[in-house]
């Protein structure tokens, strides 16, 4: 749960170049900055017999930390009545020479989950606060080695992250949804 939670909530942008459109230039850096506030709403997982998502509601705060390349995500949710609320602090950093971001994760009574993903635009990015990414990263997932590709989509104040996985120990090249999060801005 800790790699998917961490991996469906960071909401991890970069391009590797930048794209104008009219008179508005993309950037990587304005895209983070616009994430920064107060998010909320919920981490789906697909039921594959009922072909239905069921979720959990989640609250999410992002803080740009003024450096242009630095962000920290705390993100909280309800793991049920064994559990209770749990809190999920990323913290990431944005390398736009490489066209990565390393992302650390931090959980209460777990090993920190450090991760590098690669990064690309989808298509043409309207602006800031309407675009799509895409994330790929060497990982594990199910305690399965696994190519993790996430889809970041930003519609204004709406933004939806699918989670996919290749498993790398089986000899098919597919792609599993794995989960989702949707997210609505609710304050700065």
């Amino acid at each position: 749960m800790r790699v998917a939670f961490i991996a469906a909530v960071a909401v991890f942008f970069i391009a590797p170049a930048a794209q104008a459109t009219d008179e508005t230039a993309f950037s990587v850096s304005a895209a983070r900055l616009a994430m920064a506030g107060q998010w909320s709403g919920k981490l789906e997982y697909l039921d594959y017999s009922a072909n239905r998502w069921f979720g959990i509601p989640v609250s999410v705060r992002i803080e740009d930390q003024g450096d242009g390349v630095t962000i920290i995500r705390k993100a909280d949710f309800d793991d049920g009545p064994a559990v209770g609320n749990v809190r999920i602090t990323t913290i990431d950093m944005l390398d736009t020479a490489q066209s990565t971001i390393t992302v650390a994760g931090f959980r209460k009574g777990r090993s920190v989950d450090l991760s590098i993903y690669s990064l690309r635009v989808e298509g043409k990015p309207a602006d800031s606060r309407n675009w799509t990414m895409i994330e790929e990263a060497q990982g594990r997932d199910d305690n399965r080695p696994a190519i993790i590709r996430l889809t970041t989509t930003r519609k204004g104040d709406l933004v939806i992250t699918l989670k996919e996985v290749d498993f790398q120990d089986d000899n098919r090249a597919e792609w599993l949804t794995r989960n989702r999060t949707t997210l609505t801005r609710i304050g700065g």
